[in-house]
């Protein structure tokens, strides 16, 4: 048997995307958005509404960044969700964390975030909420990487948000290996 809850923004797993742009006087924004993913090769797609100072700001630069949260950071994650860019102007600072500008685009990368991806704004519709990226680059700390050079997940260790408890979960284990074990049913 089956409980119906309705429609619920309930999915799982929900990223904990840290979004990271400058205002135009270069000073570094971050804020916490779970309603995100990839619909496209090089398409980022988020829900954020209109009086974020993050929104604002990447409307006038035209770039931000996505950041992963991850277990170490969870709490500075967590804050900058929690705590407006419109009333705080050090909230980056006050997370404890430090940026460095993007190679690839006018916003900043969170150092203490070892996995990055650099986007340029493509659209943004306020009354729906719709933001679209185009992914420039994605940059990773080399303490991330596995011995073939690609980020480890493990090393990584990226957080998501469960929208039904309101917690974060730390991503486990492997299970299986894509495009492969399906071939069993074949």
């Amino acid at each position: 048997m089956r409980k119906n809850f309705g429609a619920k923004p309930w999915t799982y797993p929900q990223p904990v995307f840290i979004v990271g742009t400058y205002d135009e006087q270069g000073n570094a924004d971050a804020m916490n958005a779970a309603w995100g993913g990839i619909d496209y090769d090089d398409r980022l797609n988020l829900c954020l509404s209109a009086g974020h100072k993050t929104v604002k700001n990447l409307l006038a630069t035209k770039a931000f960044t996505v950041s992963m949260g991850t277990v170490e950071q969870m709490t500075a994650c967590d804050y900058v969700g929690i705590t407006s860019g419109n009333s705080v102007e050090d909230k980056v600072a006050r997370a404890g964390w430090h940026t460095v500008k993007s190679e690839f685009v006018n916003a900043p990368v969170i150092e203490e975030l070892p996995m990055t991806v650099e986007c340029e704004l493509v659209s943004y519709d306020a009354e729906t909420c719709h933001l679209v990226g185009r992914i420039v680059n994605v940059s990773a700390d080399e303490s991330i990487l596995d011995d073939k050079g690609k980020i480890d997940p493990a090393k990584l260790r990226p957080i998501v948000f469960d929208p039904v408890h309101n917690d974060y979960l730390a991503v486990g284990e492997k299970v299986g290996n894509a495009f492969s074990d399906g071939k069993k049913l074949k």
